[in-house]
């Protein structure tokens, strides 16, 4: 809970960094050579947020959430999206029992703390849509009864952005319920060859431990909600987002649901490094991955082969970055 009036949580600021940087220590002992991408997903999950992994097969995306979850000593769970997939083999099912002459539910595979949709864009719109309570209001709702999601809570959704045939393109409500997008990439050179080495015997993630538990997450998700957003990095989140509803190429700019995940990711950001106040330069670093997965092209702009990154990066040029951040002196 944020407590504005209170100022940050300078102590558990410090915690949570110290607690960051071990989890990214760790998945990388299994995931090489991407620091920056591994440290966007540990962002994600300290910021209560969710991140779409888009990148080609056989890159890391799956061991990279196996390896965060054994990392924060959570459950793990993996659905395979295929166009088969029901909801309720994502949220669960009221089954009867003859012998106590009633409905019990039984939980489907959402009720985890890191939970791996596989090929997400393999699935009808039906079942992709069974996401969104328990993404957005970490609960599920069956037959009238809530049930809540454990804590913490963490959807990672891969898919390919090369292969279309048989998939169904997110719609923009799903897009926008992911905080930040995660792109991979190849390896470096240098970087495989250690991963051959790191893999040469037997999977590094037989061995991973955890670093950190359930309750130290939760109490750094809740040190990371004190930290300071000063009223000018409000109002330049604003503007970012608000020139994406503006530019001509665009049909769709970004939601406030952006600036919420531009702001509670730039927290969590200046607390891995060690701040308790957020710094516009955190916005920016963070405006790509929030922001790129939430535009969508006019069919005109798509013609011309329009590229996210080229929009953005233009955006973010024709946007003043502002001094400070720093809370002021009382």
């Amino acid at each position: 809970m944020v407590r504005d009036n209170e100022g940050p949580d300078s102590e558990g600021i410090e915690r949570a960094a110290k607690l960051a940087r071990a989890v990214v220590r760790n998945v990388e002992l299994v995931v090489v050579g991407k620091r920056e991408q591994v440290t966007l997903g540990v962002l994600c999950l300290l910021a209560r947020g969710h991140a779409l992994i888009e990148d080609v097969p056989g890159v890391g995306k799956t061991t990279l959430a196996k390896a965060l979850a054994i990392s924060i000593g959570g459950r793990f769970e993996r659905i395979q999206f295929t166009p088969d997939l029901l909801p309720s083999d994502v949220l669960g099912v009221n089954i009867f029992d003859p012998t106590a002459g009633g409905f019990h539910f039984r939980p489907g595979p959402i009720f985890t703390n890191v939970l791996l949709a596989d090929e997400i864009n393999r699935a009808t719109p039906k079942t992709q849509s069974a996401l969104l309570e328990g993404m957005e209001e970490r609960q599920v709702t069956l037959d009238g009864v809530t049930h809540p999601v454990p804590s913490p809570f963490i959807v990672l959704a891969t898919q390919n952005p090369v292969e279309f045939s048989g998939t169904f393109p997110l719609p923009e409500a799903q897009l926008d319920r992911f905080s930040a997008r995660v792109s991979l990439g190849y390896l470096t050179p240098a970087a495989e060859v250690e991963m051959l080495s790191r893999f040469d015997r037997e999977n590094p993630l037989l061995d991973l431990e955890p670093v950190t538990g359930e309750e130290e997450i939760a109490d750094a998700q809740d040190a990371i909600s004190t930290v300071h957003v000063s009223r000018e990095v409000k109002e330049y989140v604003v503007a970012l987002v608000g020139a994406s509803r503006q530019h001509p190429d665009l049909s769709l700019g970004a939601s406030p649901r952006a600036s919420l995940a531009l702001v509670r990711l730039g927290q969590a950001l200046a607390a891995e490094q060690g701040r308790d106040y957020v710094l516009p330069d955190d916005v920016k670093h963070l405006a790509e991955p929030v922001l790129a997965h939430r535009l969508v092209f006019k069919p005109s702009a798509e013609m011309r082969g329009a590229d996210r990154s080229q929009v953005l990066a233009t955006l973010i040029d024709s946007i003043p970055v502002p001094q400070g951040g720093r809370p002021s002196a009382s």
